[in-house]
């Protein structure tokens, strides 16, 4: 047996009916398309989310609530996190850009520190925004704040 004698076992495979070739083929006329509509049309691309004239369902479903185009998301790192951040990262400050550089936060993020846990060192901070009861522990421990804009 060769790749040139191979063949299809008999009966397997079946001659390809040939549409819009007369009345007498069985599937002249309207080419097995129907009739009419887009469907019947060449060039015709089923839209993913149409639903054929019933309403929508993005627009069938109620909306909810409202979105605050003026919010600030901030990453947020508890004290208890951030004393275990400067000893496993080294960290001499706990400001932005070190914190992008070891991978914590991505590049325009901005963060806020908050006072859940206990710091334990002298750290220097440069982040966004704090809690009241965070700049109270960081400065009974002896850091320095910065807030950035």
């Amino acid at each position: 047996m060769k790749l040139h004698n191979l063949k299809p076992a008999e009966g397997s495979t079946h001659k390809e009916k040939r549409i819009g070739r007369g009345e007498a083929s069985g599937k002249g006329g309207t080419s097995t398309q129907g009739n009419k509509g887009a469907q019947a049309r060449t060039g015709y691309q089923r839209k993913n989310a149409h639903e054929g004239g019933q309403m929508p369902i993005q627009r069938r479903i109620p909306k909810r609530g409202f979105k605050n185009i003026n919010r600030i998301e901030y990453k947020v790192f508890n004290l208890g996190q951030v004393d275990e951040l400067v000893e496993k990262y080294e960290l001499a400050e706990f400001s932005a850009e070190n914190l992008y550089v070891n991978g914590l936060i991505s590049k325009t993020d901005k963060v806020k520190i908050l006072g859940n846990g206990e710091i334990t060192g002298k750290v220097s901070f440069k982040v966004n925004a704090f809690s009241e009861k965070a700049k109270s522990a960081i400065e009974a421990a002896g850091g320095s704040i910065e807030v950035l804009k």
